[in-house]
């Protein structure tokens, strides 16, 4: 009974949501495009988080963008979609927020 729960309790830990750093953002290859502090091909991080502060929308609408992909907001280069599922680019909109 006891090895049933650990392996349950394991398999919730690994198959839970993903955590919100910058290793999921290196992961799905964000890293190549953006930086914490500085403009690559697409904007900082930091001035996308100043940009959208105190707006309460602004989780949601990142992770749609960084799901479906965008363009025009930044300049005439677009970002394409990305190979993530809803749950990553929601915690990938809230780490690229969380930058200050």
């Amino acid at each position: 009974m006891q090895k049933a729960i650990l392996l349950t309790s394991a398999f919730l830990v690994f198959a839970g949501p993903a955590q919100a750093s910058p290793e999921l953002a290196k992961a799905k290859n964000c890293m190549t495009c953006h930086a914490i502090d500085k403009k690559i091909v697409g904007p900082a991080y930091k001035d996308i988080a100043a940009k959208r502060a105190g707006d309460k929308t602004a989780e949601a609408a990142l992770a749609v963008k960084i799901k479906a992909g965008s363009k025009g907001e930044w300049g005439q280069v677009p970002m394409p979609p990305n190979n993530v599922t809803e749950a990553e680019a929601a915690t990938l909109a809230k780490w690229v927020l969380s930058q200050k």
